[in-house]
């Protein structure tokens, strides 16, 4: 095989094994029967996200994932397969997740979420959180709760002693 050929394939595989380690979430898919016009829908959805969609040959990607520590992918990694990786954990799955209720078409497989390989049925569960300013603008909620209610009990304190002195 020429040397040309052989470092491009070892870029490629470096590629998607840096992504696999950089991104937060990263969701394997068979998109196997989807139309290039539902794919391209898939990738816009995904775009607006933030996440990156993209589809390689199995085995650079089974090298890649082996190269980054998940071999427990490379079982995944047969058919025809694309990779989404996000920088949010849960936005990859939740947009695929989203897709796939639509579109049986697109089979989710399994993934990796923050480091540590996952199943399909994390991924599943991670499709239902909301993203990330959600959940913070959630945990802003529930850290407003006691204190708004303390100063509905203040205010309701301050008016019964303003009538029992009237």
């Amino acid at each position: 095989m020429n040397e040309a050929i052989i470092n491009s394939k070892k870029a490629v595989v470096t590629e998607i094994a840096d992504k696999m380690k950089e991104a937060q979430s990263t969701v394997i898919v068979e998109y196997r029967g989807l139309s290039v016009a539902e794919v391209t829908q898939l990738r816009r959805e995904l775009r607006t996200e933030n996440v990156d969609f993209k589809v390689y040959k199995n085995s650079l990607a089974q090298r890649a994932a082996e190269a980054a520590g998940a071999s427990e992918l490379v079982k995944d990694l047969v058919g025809p397969n694309a990779i989404a990786f996000g920088n949010d954990a849960v936005a990859p799955a939740r947009v695929l997740a989203k897709f796939a209720k639509d579109h049986e078409a697109l089979v989710l497989k399994s993934g990796i979420v923050e480091g540590k390989v996952v199943g399909l049925d994390t991924i599943q569960k991670l499709s239902v959180l909301p993203n990330r300013e959600g959940m913070i603008a959630k945990f802003m909620g529930c850290l407003q709760s006691p204190v708004r209610k303390f100063a509905v009990a203040l205010n309701a304190v301050k008016e019964q002693k303003e009538s029992t002195e009237a």
